[in-house]
């Protein structure tokens, strides 16, 4: 497999790469990542645009070949913020005007530093063999620290997530989004190093091991296509404990961003609203009866006894799991999904554990509170849950269930999963982010992780996107986005676990480790390169 920066021959003193002069070249490079940059954006839903990723990062590839670690940090960072903004233009939305754009401008900026800091260790690895695996293993490795950091992290935009659907989504099945973003960084390293060595000249097949790893470069960027496609027809679908039909219900916002914070009456009362609606058209026998009822994240407070709650899942006559806000006896809130029985009410309850910072609770509040007025005045930490009850026993089924933003993490579908989870549920509130791209984003993960559990997945939102996908990714149906609607779907149950669930954190640790080896032995051999080089050049003083 070809190197993406510089490709000296083993043994042989490190000599830079030949490059054809153009007159400022850094602004084409600069140019050139940030063009990387945008068109990696473009792959990510709602276009259908998958194989623009691999594309951008063989762009990426060849901004950085032969670049030093300070260039390539540079560029890299220029192809994460240009990446970043447009992605998550939602943020504008949420905090509406009085914020002005400084959260997204910084949280962007922020998040643009770990692609800065990849663009540079990849220039450690440029010289080793194999050198895109190496480059692409730093990249996928950086996306770990990222779930952890800013904020307790902010796994948004990562190179899985641009891939619901197309040639890659299979290996989600073997290992998770770590590895479907793994092979989407290779193929377009390894592109780029396949037509590096076009560029370069006809020289490139001049001797053998030049043509070796030429043709190691066009293998690398068409082995993982054709990994993913041959697991195509080993993505199970069928039912292995029976089908169950669900209802969602999506009655809509009347807001978005802050100013939904006064707004739950509003949803609580548009949710029964389409809830009775629902009913009826059961009733007139316009939609199937359902098995269960599913109602979106937050779409009413429970303090305590709930008389009409009660008694409109009695009327439905199957169980339902209400998104809640759940007032502790200690009056803190947990953003609750609750078991209600139609005969006994209430019942097992999860609360949601991977919070949303600034929005549900407020990193370094002290801090915060000196740059905005609302700190002390309107907000308050929500309790996150200890991660009991994450799969739900209801209408005969086993129901995993993880909210909104956890989505976005690995943890809590393969919990979920190894708890004995059938079905997939994600209840959500993604009327903060208005008509932004915020709602198909998070469907695409949830997508993706119908493939990476084998299971049905059935995503309830306040005001869409609502949607019911098969453990295939395949969205069979699905609402639109501030409309109140609902939707009655049959989903299969599935008990067997994928490789991926087996192997658990396990892949992106190891992907980790590697890494991390990869710049240990690129440290190494440009140590003792230098030192040979040093020798030499002594050697050659005293004769």
């Amino acid at each position: 497999m070809a190197v993406t920066v510089a490709d000296p021959e083993p043994g042989a003193p490190h000599q830079p790469a030949r490059t054809r002069r153009f007159p400022r070249a850094w602004l084409l490079r600069l140019a050139a990542a940030l063009v990387s940059g945008f068109a990696f954006y473009l792959s990510f839903a709602p276009r259908p645009l998958w194989w623009l990723a691999p594309l951008a990062f063989a762009g990426f590839a060849f901004v950085l070949r032969g670049r030093t670690f300070r260039g390539a940090f540079g560029y890299g960072f220029a192809f994460g913020f240009v990446f970043f903004l447009p992605l998550l233009t939602w943020l504008l939305d949420f905090l509406g005007p009085d914020f002005g754009p400084w959260p997204w401008l910084g949280l962007s900026f922020a998040l643009a530093l770990y692609h800065g800091l990849a663009g540079g260790l990849i220039t450690l690895v440029a010289r080793l063999p194999l050198a895109p695996l190496w480059g692409a293993l730093i990249f996928i490795a950086l996306e770990t620290p990222r779930a952890w950091f800013p904020f307790g992290g902010f796994p948004w935009g990562r190179v899985a997530f641009s891939q619901p659907e197309g040639a890659f989504l299979p290996l989600a099945s073997i290992g998770g989004a770590p590895l479907v973003g793994l092979a989407v960084v290779v193929s377009g390293f390894c592109l780029a190093a396949f037509a590096a060595r076009l560029w370069d000249g006809r020289d490139a097949f001049t001797s053998a091991l030049r043509a070796r790893r030429t043709v190691l470069a066009a293998a690398g960027t068409l082995l993982p296509v054709v990994a993913g496609l041959a697991l195509w027809p080993a993505i199970g679908t069928g039912a292995q404990d029976g089908e169950r039909t669900v209802a969602t219900v999506q009655g809509n916002a009347p807001d978005i961003g802050l100013a939904l914070q006064g707004e739950r009456d509003v949803l609580r009362r548009n949710t029964i609203a389409e809830s009775e609606r629902l009913l009826d058209a059961i009733r007139a026998g316009k939609v199937a009866k359902p098995d269960l009822v599913l109602w979106p994240e937050s779409a009413t407070t429970v303090t305590g006894p709930d008389p009409q709650v009660d008694q409109l899942v009695a009327n439905f006559g199957v169980p339902a799991l209400i998104g809640a806000l759940y007032v502790l006896p200690d009056r803190h809130i947990q953003n609750s999904v609750i078991a209600w029985d139609p005969n006994t009410g209430p019942g097992q309850r999860y609360a949601k554990q991977q919070l949303v910072p600034f929005g549900e609770y407020v990193p370094a509040r002290d801090l915060a509170a000196l740059v905005t007025p609302f700190i002390d005045q309107e907000t308050v930490d929500m309790v996150p849950g200890d991660g009991a009850n994450q799969t739900l026993a209801v209408a005969g089924t086993n129901v995993g269930v993880f909210v909104c933003y956890e989505a976005a993490f690995d943890y809590p579908g393969r919990d979920a999963v190894r708890d004995g989870a059938e079905l997939l549920v994600v209840p959500t509130n993604n009327a903060w982010y208005g008509e932004s791209e915020m709602s198909v984003q998070q469907l695409a993960m949830s997508r993706l992780r119908a493939v990476e559990h084998s299971r049905a997945v059935v995503v309830s939102a306040v005001s869409g996107v609502s949607a019911i996908v098969a453990p295939d990714g395949t969205v069979t149906s699905s609402t639109g986005l501030f409309t109140a609607d609902s939707l009655v779907g049959r989903v299969p149950l599935r008990t067997q676990t994928t490789l991926s669930d087996r192997l658990g954190a396990w892949t992106e640790y190891g992907l980790l480790a590697l890494a991390i080896a990869g710049v240990a032995g690129g440290l190494v051999l440009r140590f003792r390169t230098r030192r040979t080089s040093a020798g030499t050049a002594a050697g050659e003083t005293a004769d």
